[in-house]
């Protein structure tokens, strides 16, 4: 990877794990459900001037916003409301490639590796120790439980995704940005009926420049930018050069959260964290080291 694609690569990193950050400020001035509708509008008025419509069918259109748009953000944002500090939400939901193997066992009767068997092992473990922390950390059962249901969502998401290239169908930037108009209407209904229609215009009225410049980060900067580049960097290079990348995005999260957000992790969730990112790790380069271990 040449030194300039490092450094895109290195900054999509650093943006998606301070996303978790700016998530808690946006979260500061908007419900949950408010604020995932209003990001994906944002993101569907923005995106469609520069990416055409995609080919895939609707119900498939449907099906990915329902997981991956509505279902994860969903989860993740009410999770962060109920007490999911933001650095170990950005950890916790990484557990999405545990789901996402379980998921593709089940309904894609795909086979799974010793290793990465090994690999859901460890790390289901490392979620457990950070799950059974005791009282004097900040992280809410409820919130655990929530973001652990958020990194489900994900995983369908990318059952989902598979189903579409397997069929045929576009599965890029094109699905994410028009998948965008169809999130909102879930996130709204929500919001109306758990927050009543006069939390909601309340949102909207006292909108200010930190909400709005939340938004666009959100918006435009983590998904359209950040996924934009991504692609552009998985079609120079191979899936094995570029995927472990994404392990730096919980390192990014649980640092950035504690110095800007001052959060306070317990000795006991360090160790679930060290666990977690050891079969994250053994997941990401186990085939590898298996193959070279063959050569």
């Amino acid at each position: 990877m040449t030194p300039k694609d490092l450094a895109l690569g290195l900054a999509i990193i650093f943006a998606w794990g301070f996303n978790f950050v700016v998530i808690r400020w946006g979260l500061d001035d908007m419900s949950p459900m408010m604020l995932g509708g209003a990001r994906f509008l944002i993101l569907a008025l923005v995106g469609s001037f520069f990416f055409k419509r995609p080919n895939t069918p609707l119900k498939w259109c449907i099906l990915y916003a329902l997981s991956l748009n509505f279902g994860q953000f969903a989860l993740l944002f009410s999770a962060m409301t109920f007490g999911m500090p933001a650095g170990l939400a950005s950890l916790v939901l990484q557990s999405q490639a545990i789901f996402t193997l379980i998921f593709s066992v089940m309904l894609l009767k795909e086979y799974v590796r010793p290793y990465q068997i090994l690999a859901i092992g460890v790390a289901s473990a490392g979620l457990g120790v950070i799950g059974a922390a005791g009282e004097d950390t900040t992280m809410t059962v409820l919130g655990f439980a929530l973001t652990l249901a958020a990194a489900s969502s994900w995983a369908l998401g990318n059952i989902t995704t598979k189903a579409i290239i397997q069929k045929g169908y576009d599965a890029n930037l094109s699905l994410i940005v028009w998948s965008c108009w169809i999130a909102p209407i879930p996130f709204f209904i929500c919001a109306y009926f758990v927050d009543g229609p006069a939390s909601m215009w309340s949102d909207i009225v006292h909108m200010n420049l930190k909400t709005l410049a939340t938004l666009a980060y959100l918006s435009v900067f983590a998904t359209l930018a950040g996924y934009g580049l991504w692609s552009y960097l998985m079609s120079r290079y191979s899936a094995g050069t570029v995927a472990p990348l994404s392990l730096g995005v919980p390192v990014v999260g649980l640092t950035s959260s504690a110095i800007v957000l001052g959060e306070q992790i317990t000795y006991q969730q360090w160790v679930g964290i060290a666990i977690v990112l050891l079969g994250l790790m053994m997941n990401t380069f186990g085939g590898r080291l298996l193959r070279q271990s063959r050569a």
